[in-house]
């Protein structure tokens, strides 16, 4: 908390690219909503790019780790006035931040009530902040995960309070091996981020654990360091900055392998839409698809986006990120 409420004041201040890495380019939309975000919440955000999922309209949506607000506060203009957001962090002096620009935001936004919330707490403990079971469309993160010690419990609670058919899609680091002690002690390489890394297989197997279906890579970045103490102490660990997707499949709706055609009905999306590092789907055409990505499309909030026809498709291989 220390090193996000004192040391670091602002983006410039951080030593590695960890918090910093971009992904994709942004639909117009984005960019644009981006823009009507005040300048101290810009400020003082420290995430990795930008954690947009697709399809969001009238959607709940909780951002774990939310800082500033940034972040919430782009949610709620592409969730719209009927949508809401919900941002919660440990760091009182960052949710004040976003707490003091709600009235200014929403005002800009044209909203005759406010569509988000911020909150001071922890994501390992929703339930604490008063979080209920399956109130939740989307659970996003942006680069936070990785600060937590207990992140099997992140995603216990993240799952709990996912309505079936939702949607867990999130940035962090990951490293290409467990990290030593010494690492994982290290101030300053915990708060940038990296001392907390996940190694990017104990991610599937928590997500497995926890009752997520296999996590979709999304993008993934390598992290530069540029600081030769730094680089000293990890050794050779390599680090990315990756996105993935999990989603709560409910039980009884797992289907054989099919083909999908999407519709193009997705604002910023209609000639496309990049789902995963595995599957593009273009306007229009026909995608052989495995049985986990049929039960994610079919249960999920992107079932009216799509036809979905049983038979045809051969599995997709499985993508790490480092």
């Amino acid at each position: 908390q220390g090193y996000y409420g004192k040391e670091l004041q602002k983006s410039e201040d951080l030593k590695t690219s960890a918090c910093i890495t971009s992904a994709r380019p942004l639909p117009k939309v984005v960019r644009d909503a981006l823009e009507r975000i005040h300048e101290e919440v810009v400020a003082r955000y420290y995430g990795c790019g930008l954690v947009i999922p697709e399809c969001l309209s009238s959607c709940r949506i909780l951002d774990l780790g939310s800082g500033s607000g940034r972040d919430c506060y782009l949610l709620s203009q592409l969730v719209g006035e009927q949508g809401h957001v919900t941002g919660i962090d440990m760091t009182e002096g960052q949710v004040e931040v976003a707490k003091k620009h709600i009235a200014y935001h929403m005002d800009k936004f044209g909203y005759r009530k406010p569509n988000v919330e911020f909150i001071h707490g922890y994501m390992e403990k929703l339930g604490d902040a008063g979080l209920a079971d399956e109130s939740y469309d989307i659970v996003i993160s942006n680069c936070v995960i990785n600060l937590a010690p207990d992140k099997r419990a992140v995603l216990r609670e993240a799952f709990r309070v996912l309505k079936p058919g939702g949607e867990m899609y999130f940035s962090d680091t990951y490293a290409s091996q467990r990290l030593s002690e010494t690492v994982r002690r290290h101030r300053v390489l915990w708060g940038e981020c990296l001392g907390g890394a996940l190694y990017w297989r104990d991610l599937y197997n928590i997500a497995e654990e926890v009752g997520f279906s296999p996590p979709c890579l999304v993008t993934a970045s390598p992290i530069t360091i540029g600081n030769k103490e730094l680089e000293g102490i990890v050794g050779d660990c390599r680090f990315v900055s990756a996105t993935f997707r999990l989603f709560k499949v409910p039980g009884g709706s797992q289907a054989g392998p099919g083909q999908v055609i999407y519709d193009g009905g997705i604002v910023g999306h209609e000639r496309e839409l990049v789902f995963d590092a595995n599957f593009t789907f273009k306007e229009g055409e026909v995608v052989d698809v495995d049985a986990e990505m049929a039960a994610i499309l079919q249960s999920s909030r992107f079932a009216e986006e799509f036809l979905i026809r049983a038979g045809g498709a051969n599995a997709a291989a499985l993508q790490g990120c480092c």
